[in-house]
């Protein structure tokens, strides 16, 4: 770890395409950075998410990063705008989701909402179908089974990291294809039918 002491020249690496600096990087600030996503969102999943856009944030501007003469700084900058836009957005997700079912359940009868409750779950098991075969499994074992990161990593055999990666591009996909449905949905509330 000699090579942490000189921050400035493993940012100047970095810059440079250098994956070993990456690495060693993100294995002396990960912990702070899921520590203090932590603390802003409280939710392990998310935090941990968040690490993983950090560090994805670092590598996609790292050309930049030889300029940056405070890193603590610059981490922390990037982590707490992060965590409070996933905040925004969950709220307002959050808000959106008890709206519509307030709307809902005023203008709809229980078996309305059966009926389409079933038809989304359908549309919901058959894009999860589509998924690659791996992203199918990990978010089978994490989404329907209830299993977490590591419990799936150790049945699997694979890194905690690649079942972290694997569902996050599964949860990607799946909401990128409910995207649509769910703007349907808010005009078809907003026009009574």
């Amino acid at each position: 770890m000699q090579e942490l002491k000189d921050i400035k020249n493993l940012l100047d690496r970095l810059s440079k395409n250098d994956a070993h600096a990456f690495r060693l990087i993100f294995h002396a600030f990960s912990d702070r950075v899921y520590s203090f996503s932590f603390r802003l969102t409280r939710s392990q999943e998310t935090a941990e998410e968040m690490v993983q856009e950090v560090f994805l944030k670092i590598w996609i501007n790292r050309a930049s990063l030889a300029a940056v003469d405070n890193f603590n700084g610059y981490l922390y900058t990037i982590t707490r705008n992060l965590a409070f836009n996933t905040l925004k957005r969950l709220s307002i997700e959050e808000k959106a989701k008890h709206t519509l079912q307030r709307e809902f359940a005023d203008k709809h009868s229980d078996t309305e909402e059966t009926v389409i409750h079933r038809d989304y779950q359908q549309l919901l098991n058959r894009a999860i179908s589509h998924l690659p075969p791996q992203q199918r499994l990990v978010y089978s074992l994490c989404h329907q089974e209830g299993l977490r990161y590591e419990e799936v990593a150790q049945r699997l055999k694979i890194s905690r990291l690649t079942v972290k990666t694997h569902m996050q591009q599964a949860l990607r996909t799946l909401k990128s294809q409910f995207a649509h449905v769910l703007q349907i949905g808010i005009v078809f509330l907003s026009l009574g039918l």
